[in-house]
């Protein structure tokens, strides 16, 4: 859980960054959120370096005059003091630090998506390379292995989307294998997903169907769901005869489950009590 004064560092960053924003072209972002994403992943590696950039006992200006000096040359204007900000602020451990540099650096990957008008896209390619992921049950093991090397497994994603993805997506997709605020890659591409929908004001519904629905019943769906929860509401639907039939939906931490596979352990489970 981030404290009260970690988020409020994270809204002056942010207020860094959406000011450059306006300005920047999508090409310009999304360097910024990659080199801030260089910058997360070197906060990781030097914790001496963390712990002294988040210590409230530095003077704002020693902390700032740290980071500039480190990263004076590596990285753009923008990102300089979109961290700048971040270093300024008061934290509630280092790590707080690590986690709202990462926050920002997907912040601005998702700015570059809507200033180019591609932001719907990036959220469906990433909903659906985790589906290829998987469906795959070796790359599956290989792109979820936590023990072995980020930087090899996010090279292999990058190979793999190259040419077939968006830019913001290639990027996004690649930086889930670091894990996405600790998490496993699976959970970091979710957890993007679900960035991409809320950037655009949606709330993402996961779908299982044990056969597709057509457009119609898509729409029916969401316009169903939009009203549930009162703003709009993006699909994701995944086909999976196991379930024989019905409906799955999961939005956050809501499950509603009306596949006959339920009903039918449910039934089993009646049986084996008599």
């Amino acid at each position: 859980m981030m404290s009260t004064t970690g988020r409020e560092s994270i809204e002056a960053g942010r207020a860094v960054l959406e000011a450059a924003a306006s300005g920047a072209s999508a090409e310009q972002l999304t360097e910024c959120g990659d080199q801030l994403l260089g910058v997360t992943r070197f906060l990781v590696d030097q914790p001496r370096l963390r712990r002294a950039l988040s210590d409230p006992a530095r003077e704002a200006d020693d902390r700032e005059g740290l980071i500039r000096g480190l990263i004076a040359g590596q990285v753009g204007g923008t990102a300089a003091d979109v961290v700048a900000a971040l270093v300024r602020g008061r934290w509630g451990s280092p790590s707080e630090l690590v986690g709202g540099t990462e926050q920002l650096a997907v912040k601005a990957l998702l700015l570059a998506a809507t200033k180019e008008g591609s932001l719907a896209n990036v959220e469906d390619e990433l909903f659906r390379f985790g589906q290829l992921v998987d469906g795959d049950a070796e790359l599956a093991s290989v792109l979820g292995a936590s023990g072995s090397d980020p930087k090899g497994r996010s090279e292999l994603v990058e190979r793999l989307l190259a040419g077939k993805a968006e830019p913001v997506t290639v990027t996004l997709a690649s930086a889930a294998c670091f894990g996405i605020g600790g998490r496993s890659f699976h959970a970091s591409l979710a957890h993007l997903v679900e960035a991409a929908a809320a950037a655009h004001d949606e709330t993402v519904a996961y779908v299982t169907v044990a056969r597709p629905l057509d457009e119609a019943g898509e729409r029916q769906l969401a316009a169903k769901l939009t009203l549930v929860y009162g703003r709009p509401v993006a699909l994701k639907v995944t086909v999976d005869p196991a379930i024989v039939g019905g409906i799955r939906v999961q939005v956050g931490s809501e499950l509603w489950d009306g596949t006959v596979s339920r009903r039918l352990d449910e039934a089993r489970q009646a049986l084996a009590g008599r």
